[in-house]
């Protein structure tokens, strides 16, 4: 019965994942004015220019987006600083519930997570319709070195998302068991995440690798645990 629950919560996380973080369309860029298109071409001078003569830094496109989530979106890093320097919300969260921070952490971008932590970003915004953290994001994909920088900025460790899962959980039943995310299931460990916290079955994340037979994971919780 464990097993059945679990199968449809990966099933739902397959099923919509994909969907849940939509960057513009091309059709939806090329209807963007103002702000907006200045953010997705990444021009710095008129982002200014337009921040200057009054534009509307929290202006939103059909899906919520400002234009620092088109910014953020298209990885462009200066027109992100440009934005909030000028002002704009380095924390706004668009119609899906995502922030820049998560954006980045989803597109494994380190250079721009870099930037929108030093420019005020918040490790600890409750983001994605599944109210987890950009933390639990990356962990899921095993995006190690973004794992990392968020340990050390501080992310919230043991946060618990809507489906009853922690970082530590998702990095296990949404992995492969691989390099990559053993790489960031170490980098948890090493930051004082608490392999204990079990998910709404009672399953903790070494038992869940146990199950899933990956065999190097299972030796990493228990050399990390020593």
């Amino acid at each position: 019965m464990k097993f059945l629950i679990l199968s449809a919560a990966v099933l739902l996380i397959v099923q919509t994942g994909a969907l849940a973080q939509v960057p513009p369309s091309a059709t939806e860029e090329a209807g963007y004015r103002g702000l907006h298109a200045a953010a997705a071409q990444g021009d710095v001078a008129l982002i200014r220019q337009l921040a200057g003569d009054g534009a509307d830094l929290e202006a939103r496109d059909g899906a919520g987006r400002t234009a620092l989530h088109v910014a953020a979106f298209k990885s462009h890093d200066a027109a992100l600083e440009a934005l909030v320097t000028a002002g704009a919300d380095i924390n706004a969260l668009e119609h899906a519930a995502y922030d820049v921070i998560t954006i980045a952490a989803v597109a494994d971008d380190l250079e721009l997570l870099t930037r929108a932590l030093n420019l005020g970003g918040n490790p600890a915004n409750i983001t994605s319709p599944y109210e987890g953290t950009a933390l639990i994001a990356a962990a899921h994909l095993g995006h190690a070195e973004v794992v990392s920088a968020l340990v050390e900025a501080g992310a919230p460790l043991d946060h618990v998302n809507n489906l009853g899962w922690t970082a530590l959980i998702e990095v296990v039943v949404l992995g492969d068991g691989g390099p990559r995310h053993r790489q960031a299931a170490r980098a948890l460990l090493a930051g004082g995440a608490d392999r204990t916290i079990a998910d709404r079955q009672g399953v903790t994340p070494l038992q869940h690798a146990e199950q899933a037979g990956y065999g190097e994971m299972v030796a990493l919780f228990k050399e990390m645990a020593r």
